[in-house]
């Protein structure tokens, strides 16, 4: 009995030895290979965890790692001190006991004890033999996409804990799956196996391995347009892309990249919905796209509110179908290798690995990131995602009573209020667009996990055993600070998204979009924490830290503003390159119902940082004296930005002008306040930004004279701001705008119009 538990201890040694020396060399070799300029920027990340050494458990010996460096010669005392493998896996020895003792017996190695001092690991070991023999068999790692349970949830609060007690009750069908879903791949004549993995874009995408000229080239963030495509149903808009062009031409013999039961499941659900001509369709074009795992500006949207429910549809279940898709292979391969693993016996299982094929996973288990911005488009998006899964692997729904509680209106008395009550007969104050986008769950914070199983959907899945997280940019944001002011809790499980779809841009930008430039920055990062991740299986590339250059992001939205064109262009460097929606515009003119004259004056900037500061002078010069001198009142001052606001609020109160403030900030008893005013002719000016007119749709009373100091981004409010002139007697509006107003100019005189605006020796030109 004890030679046989001897040899056990031995042969455990030697397994742990096998392990680290396999994981060092992929991580050193990683680094070695690395571009200058990415060794700098990892050179901070070292220096934390060799600050955080002294006070780590992990130091058993009682010595710093740099004492620990000081014997031996001079070649090995540079190749000892805190290298990348050092640092990786103190970090993760944290989170498992395995890494610790790894790296506690790395220390004395380094140290050059003896072997009867190496025997305490091996009683170390002995103590929790069973316990090392299980994660040896069978870690917890990204292959729980088989569906194991993880064991990393009981770092959450307790809601998570709540979430993690109610999926233990499916746990056993959990941990069967991995082995069942394998033999039923196998035995499916239908399932990605059967295509060969080079001619997958996934695979693809996933398997290129990136030069150091390669990412230098990226790090430049210089793209060349070079082809361009028409876009269907959008004749006054093409597509236009870097590197090689994408082929319009259809390819029914792989179904487009799509996995055999998903594309007869999204067939089926077409047909059903009375279209026939699947191949030409928007949404199947669309889907080319997105599976050229390429980067994708698509700011030309009709959106559902604005009555493109079917165009809005059809891209949406385009962008679904690619993130069930991406989901999917990525849960097939893991089976496949994990079935491949186990046929090898258990004594050259670390050699195989050490081989680099079964390298399929990354640092956490999310995969696709959806960024939306309201609670009721949320609600949208999930339902229609449950509805494209195939109803083989949805049989049950978890937790789809409290989504629908969470993320409905919750109404359900004043909708039979209307169908009844008086309400009937009332006419609706606000505009239907209006009506139908904030007619519903209007939250603006909130994440949500969704996992995927054999047979279910489970929803509100702990975020680190999900496969797609669902969040709005202010509720990720949350997340974010919270890990950055309380050190136990982290936003890891965002350091291996590889697909990140931004939906409905248009109304993110009217919330905040500096919190989708920050958490697209937070994504990719290396994790603080291990996660029960199998290190023998991480694609080398995440270990190089490029996982931001296999990262798809797709924005999408009814506008197009600089913030949005500088996120594509600075956050999104996908190698695959970029593709983009170039829109020339007619004009918005025509659907203004009053004679008015419409007059616009250009200033002039020198620079796109100048322009601020240019606007605020051509006003306080050249517009302010001729309202000072009015002695009517009724003057509106209409301002896209709150930053832009606050400045003119400052200048009048500088100038003891009489004004009244209409922002978004402004509270409701103020608003009343100041309409009455305004109305009534208490106040003579009253300031009113854009975002107050979406979030509320004031029509506004008593404006005898409008000027408009910063054309709105939303094309649709610039005739229901100009129409509030009725009643008026001059019927004139004044219009401010330089060169740098181009984007939004365009969408309101149109594109013809506005280059001939920005072109010429005139400054001042009159619309009627």
């Amino acid at each position: 009995m004890g030679k046989s538990l001897a040899k056990k201890k031995g042969l455990k040694r030697l397994k742990t030895q096998k392990t680290t020396i396999a994981v060092e060399h992929r991580i050193k070799k990683s680094f070695n290979d690395m571009p200058e300029m990415t060794k700098a920027a990892k050179q901070p990340r070292k220096k934390a965890f060799d600050d955080k050494a002294a006070d780590d458990s992990l130091l058993t010996s009682g010595h710093s790692l740099k004492e620990l460096s000081n014997s031996g010669n001079q070649e090995e005392d540079a190749f000892r001190e805190p290298s990348v493998f050092n640092d990786l896996l103190k970090a993760l020895g944290s989170g498992s006991k395995k890494l610790a003792t790894l790296y506690k017996k790395r220390q004395r190695e380094q140290e050059g004890r003896s072997d009867s001092e190496e025997e305490e690991i091996a009683t170390f070991e002995s103590t929790s033999l069973s316990e090392e023999e299980d994660v040896g068999t069978g870690s917890v790692s990204e292959s729980s996409l088989g569906d194991a349970e993880e064991d990393d949830l009981g770092e959450h609060g307790p809601a998570d804990m709540l979430e993690q007690t109610e999926e233990d009750e499916n746990g056993d069908e959990d941990r069967t799956s991995d082995a069942s879903d394998f033999q039923d791949l196998e035995n499916n004549s239908q399932t990605v196996f059967d295509e060969p993995e080079g001619t997958s874009s996934f695979h693809r995408h996933l398997g290129h391995i990136l030069t150091n000229e390669e990412v230098d080239e990226l790090m430049k963030k210089k793209w060349k347009f070079k082809w361009e495509l028409p876009a269907i149903s959008m004749p006054m808009s093409r597509w236009a892309g870097t590197g090689e062009q994408v082929s319009m031409e259809t390819n029914n013999d792989q179904n487009f990249g799509l996995m055999q039961k998903l594309y007869n499941h999204w067939l089926d659900i077409y047909k059903t919905s009375g279209f026939h001509d699947f191949d030409s369709s928007r949404q199947r074009f669309f889907f080319s796209l997105c599976s050229s795992y390429r980067d994708i500006l698509h700011c030309n949207k009709k959106p559902f509110y604005l009555k493109g429910n079917e165009e809005d549809s059809s891209i949406m279940d385009a962008y679904i179908m690619h993130a069930i898709n991406h989901v999917y292979r990525t849960r097939d391969l893991v089976i496949k290798n994990d079935a491949k693993l186990a046929k090898h016996q258990e004594g050259n299982k670390e050699e195989v690995l050490h081989g680099g094929t079964f390298l399929d996973q990354g640092f956490t288990r999310p995969k696709v990131l959806f960024i939306l911005p309201l609670g009721s488009i949320a609600l949208r998006v999930v339902k229609r995602l449950i509805q494209l899964t195939p109803i083989s692997n949805k049989a049950n729904v978890e937790h789809m009573d409290r989504f629908s509680e969470e993320f409905g209106t919750g109404d359900a008395e004043d909708e039979d209020e209307q169908k009844h009550g008086s309400s009937k007969s009332q006419k609706p104050t606000k505009p239907a667009d209006f009506q139908i986008l904030f007619g519903g769950n209007n939250n603006d914070h909130f994440m949500l996990g969704i996992k995927f199983t054999k047979r279910s959907i489970k929803l509100y899945s702990d975020f680190y055993s999900s496969d797609i997280i669902v969040a709005s940019p202010l509720g990720l944001i949350t997340k974010i600070g919270e890990a950055d002011v309380e050190k136990e809790k982290d936003v890891d499980y965002l350091s291996s998204i590889e697909v990140v779809i931004i939906d409905h841009t248009d109304v993110i930008a009217m919330q905040n979009w500096s919190h989708v430039n920050t958490l697209i920055e937070q994504l990719n990062r290396m994790p603080s924490k291990q996660h029960g991740t199998d290190m023998m299986r991480i694609r080398q590339w995440y270990l190089d830290g490029y996982a931001r250059f296999y990262r798809q992001t797709i924005i999408l939205g009814s506008f197009l503003n600089p913030e949005m064109n500088a996120l594509f262009n600075r956050l999104c460097v996908n190698y695959e390159g970029k593709v983009k929606l170039v829109t020339e515009y007619k004009s918005v003119l025509p659907k203004i119902l009053l004679e008015v004259r419409q007059v616009y004056e250009r200033f002039d900037a020198p620079s796109i940082a100048d322009v601020d500061d240019a606007r605020l002078g051509y006003f306080c010069k050249k517009v302010f004296p001729k309202i000072k001198d009015s002695i009517e009142g009724g003057i509106m001052l209409f301002i896209s930005s709150y930053f832009e606001f606050v400045r003119i609020r400052n200048f009048l109160k500088s100038q003891n002008a009489s004004f009244c403030l209409l922002g978004e900030y402004t509270k409701q008893n103020d608003i009343s306040r100041a309409r009455v005013w305004f109305f009534e002719g208490k106040r003579k000016i009253m300031l009113y930004t854009e975002r107050a007119h979406f979030y509320h749709r004031y029509k506004i009373r008593g404006v005898q004279n409008l000027f408009i100091y910063s054309l709105p981004e939303r094309k649709e409010f610039y005739p229901e701001i100009i129409n509030m002139l009725d009643g008026s007697k001059d019927m004139m509006c004044n219009v401010l705008f330089s060169h740098f107003d181009l984007i939004r100019l365009e969408r309101i005189v149109g594109t013809s119009a506005a280059k001939r605006m920005l072109t010429s020796d005139k400054n001042i030109f009159v619309f009627t």
